[in-house]
């Protein structure tokens, strides 16, 4: 695993899971701040990414080694080689589940746990009504994670007729607090009409590719959070690996199998530690999945702090606003540091 670190050994420990499509570099602008603080930082490379290696990245390679739990193993793992006894665990978009089975399956290793972005409340999708993909197709769209299950996903955005900088930058702009079509609301059941509200970056219109869908919103500049040096890391580290590693977490995630398996693995379970949602006030994310964010607070964590939505971010909130996200991170960390001696 590659990994990014930042602060003194010994100091309590904060593992940071990223998500799709980034790298433990998205984290470059809060690990400097939480170090300073008295943290010791750890910024990964998750498995299927970056210069992680190891992993199978082909298609019909093994999707098991991509499950929840096994993300989570590789999160343990990875403490156990550093010699860490105890964090505290950040995960920001597909980071931020795997955040929270990290902080359900072995509370005694992470002390408490920070959602970023992604709502959890404890249901996989890829147990949801399977029925809404063909209302979706009736009415001319399709769910973007079912569309990163399939075969041609990776090829649509490695090999895209744009390139990968112009479709990230395309990607990113979209999905952040600069596009000013993003003013999420409340999805009021999962269901084909309800989820059709939905920006096409997460329900796609049906005859598209994710490239084709982001290229008409590529920005003429780029913006202060995101320079064209930084997004350099990430078409260079795309281009070098592709997108399948990434993508195979989404098939895991549509799996009605491996949904089932690991509603099996985690029944009658929820978080117990310490828990914080942040998410910028523009992301989508927050609704993206109906019902999650409400059972987050209701059920799902026991011991949950507080929900925070940060003005001027979208998706990409630690990234979009850092100062605010790292005051928000400290505020929480700070009570609860003396709770994991390394």
């Amino acid at each position: 695993m590659h990994v990014l670190e930042a602060g003194a050994s010994g100091q309590p420990a904060v593992l940071l899971l990223h998500g799709f499509p980034e790298l433990a570099f998205s984290w470059r602008k809060v690990m400097p701040t939480l170090a300073q603080a008295g943290f010791h930082v750890i910024a990964p490379d998750q498995r299927g990414y970056g210069e992680t290696t190891g992993w199978d990245g082909r298609y019909d390679g093994d999707l098991d080694s991509y499950r929840a739990l096994n993300l989570v193993e590789d999160a343990a793992q990875l403490l156990a080689r550093v010699g860490i006894g105890a964090a505290h665990v950040v995960g920001h978009d597909f980071g931020s589940p795997v955040a929270a089975y990290c902080a359900m399956t072995r509370p005694q290793l992470f002390h408490s746990v920070a959602l970023m972005s992604a709502p959890f409340g404890g249901q996989p999708i890829g147990s949801r009504d399977p029925h809404v993909h063909d209302e979706l197709a009736r009415l001319g769209r399709k769910h973007y994670q079912w569309y990163y299950s399939t075969r041609e996903a990776d090829r649509d955005m490695h090999e895209c007729a744009q390139g990968l900088p112009a479709f990230l930058r395309a990607y990113y702009h979209y999905k952040s607090a600069d596009w000013p079509g993003n003013k999420p609301s409340r999805l009021e059941r999962w269901s084909a009409g309800e989820l059709a509200k939905l920006p096409t970056y997460y329900v796609m219109d049906l005859d598209k590719t994710m490239a084709e869908t982001v290229a008409p919103y590529l920005p003429q500049l780029a913006p202060a959070w995101l320079t064209d040096d930084e997004l350099s890391v990430y078409a260079n580290a795309f281009a070098r690996t592709g997108f399948q590693g990434g993508l195979q977490w989404y098939r895991c995630a549509t799996s009605a199998e491996q949904s089932a398996a690991l509603a099996a693995a985690v029944a009658g379970m929820h978080i117990d530690v310490p828990a914080l949602f942040i998410a910028g006030a523009a992301d989508w994310g927050i609704y993206q999945k109906p019902g999650e964010f409400e059972r987050m607070q209701q059920s799902a964590c026991t011991d949950f702090r507080g929900c925070h939505l940060i003005p001027g971010a979208g998706h990409w909130v630690q990234q979009e606003q850092p100062a605010r996200t790292v005051e928000l991170l400290l505020d929480f960390l700070k009570p609860v540091r003396g709770r994991s001696p390394n």
